[in-house]
């Protein structure tokens, strides 16, 4: 670990100690975990500690471990991770958190902490369906407003529930189960039919 990552490795110690539920470094980055309890608190301190001045949220992602690791995950599903800048004092982190509800994932929101989280926490709620306590505007972002269901969730249908097309008989979108024909996808050079002979 480079001398720079070791100093604010121990600095986040300082900070949070009794918030940080743990602390890696993976690729040159440090990720620091904590409880949902602690989440604004450890966010805040991230963003106003004279010697952190973690001042900018450049994401916010949802994370579905459900299939983590071959499907041998053994702790909680849904999880957001942030990823923060200190343009002042040069450097990045990540704070992941865990939702503890599996089938009602609610973590508080961070808007009050950095405005920015609004977009990306709607984010994480339309593809993950991971809530966010006190959003001032929790609703869809990327998908159509009749859309059912995370995409993003691992058990979700890869090829969706239903589509959405126009009918021009009737003027207007509708929606109508999904319908895909099977076929084969493997060319004609590699598969042996029979079409060769």
């Amino acid at each position: 670990m480079s001398p720079k990552l070791d100093q604010l490795s121990a600095l986040l110690k300082l900070a949070l100690s009794d918030k940080i539920t743990q602390i890696t470094v993976a690729l040159d980055e440090i990720t620091i975990e904590c409880h949902p309890d602690n989440y604004i608190a450890v966010a805040t301190k991230l963003r106003d500690h004279a010697e952190l001045k973690f001042e900018q949220l450049i994401d916010l992602c949802g994370l579905d471990y459900s299939d983590h690791g071959d499907g041998t995950w053994e702790g909680a599903r849904y999880a957001v991770v942030l990823h923060l800048l200190s343009v002042s004092l040069n450097q990045r982190m990540r704070l992941r958190v865990f939702a503890q509800d599996d089938d009602f994932p609610l973590l508080p929101t961070l808007v009050e902490v950095w405005p920015v989280a609004n977009w990306f926490e709607r984010e994480a709620f339309d593809l993950y369906g991971l809530m966010f306590e006190n959003h001032p505007d929790l609703r869809r972002l990327l998908t159509d407003y009749g859309f059912v269901g995370h995409p993003f969730r691992k058990d979700f249908p890869m090829i969706g529930n239903v589509e959405m097309r126009y009918d021009p008989e009737q003027q207007r979108v509708i929606y109508q189960p999904v319908s895909i024909e099977l076929r084969n996808n493997v060319p004609r050079v590699i598969r042996d039919d029979g079409a060769h002979k």
